[in-house]
């Protein structure tokens, strides 16, 4: 994302209630908060592993059990 000086919306006080966005830069940026949230997704399921198996041994479990 370009680095720029934002531009706020301002109420009759002159205080700053909205940032404006240029739809490219906000496209951007929403494209960056889904990679954060995806990073932060995977250290959460790292940090948590309660030890995940293989799809073929899951798969193959399954059918022993009648479920697939």
């Amino acid at each position: 994302m370009a680095k720029r000086r934002p531009q706020y919306l301002v109420d009759s006080q002159g205080r700053k209630t909205a940032v404006l966005l240029g739809v490219k830069d906000y496209m951007a940026m929403l494209e960056k908060m889904e990679e954060l949230e995806d990073t932060l997704a995977l250290d959460e399921a790292r940090r948590t592993d309660n030890g995940f198996r293989a799809y073929t041994d899951l798969r193959e479990e399954l059918r022993k059990d009648g479920s697939l």
